[in-house]
């Protein structure tokens, strides 16, 4: 039973990244392997709408055509037992990483038939993780939804965690970031942040019990 995490924040050991590290560790205890695939490592592009994945008995029906540093990732993934992707909030949505991916892993699955039918072949487990600097009220909603209900269309279920109103630096007095409290932003960190790392490693297990139920 293997567990992936996709890393989708240039930042290793920062919000993203323990959270997701947290997964991993609920998972593992829970009896599941684990793998940590950070993107901002990999050679990739996103999808550049060559319809080989569409072509009706074509060689690639169904799974991305091209070859760079992120096939044997989806690869992977396809193989899996549950999946989560993690990532920060720019602009009110995930990177641009991660949007590269999800065109990637998304696309060559959903079909152009009414309801875009998902032609993945198995239920698979899977998780979405958001970080970001504003509070729970003002956090995207919308986009989190969209990717959330196309993750359940394909894969036939997704969780959410959203972690908010995170500490982006450690010294505040470093950068031009005057409309956030740098006291307040560390003591959320101090008192809140555990919590959500509770809350992630409690994800990590409840994905491995799914995929353990699903053998």
């Amino acid at each position: 039973m293997n567990v992936i995490a996709v890393n989708g924040s240039p930042r290793k050991k920062w919000n993203t990244a323990t959270l997701l590290e947290n997964v991993l560790e609920g998972a593992r205890g829970a009896g599941a392997s684990t793998e940590l695939v950070h993107l901002y490592d990999l050679d990739f592009k996103g999808c550049v709408s060559c319809f080989s994945c569409k072509k009706i008995g074509g060689k690639h029906y169904g799974r991305c055509a091209m070859k760079d540093g992120l096939t044997p990732v989806l690869q992977r993934i396809f193989e899996a037992d549950a999946l989560v992707v993690g990532t920060p909030v720019y602009f009110g949505m995930e990177t641009g990483e991660t949007r590269s991916f999800l065109e990637r892993l998304l696309f060559p699955f959903t079909t152009y038939t009414p309801g875009y039918k998902s032609i993945f072949p198995r239920r698979l487990p899977a998780a979405l993780v958001y970080t970001m600097n504003v509070s729970e009220e003002k956090a995207p909603m919308a986009a989190i939804e969209h990717t959330a209900a196309v993750f359940s269309r394909i894969f036939g279920g997704c969780e959410t965690l959203l972690c908010t109103d995170t500490l982006q630096f450690s010294d505040y007095s470093k950068y031009l970031a005057t409309v956030w409290n740098a006291e307040a932003k560390a003591k959320r960190r101090e008192e809140v942040f555990p919590k959500d790392l509770v809350r992630a490693r409690e994800l990590g297990a409840e994905l491995a019990r799914q995929a353990g139920a699903a053998k």
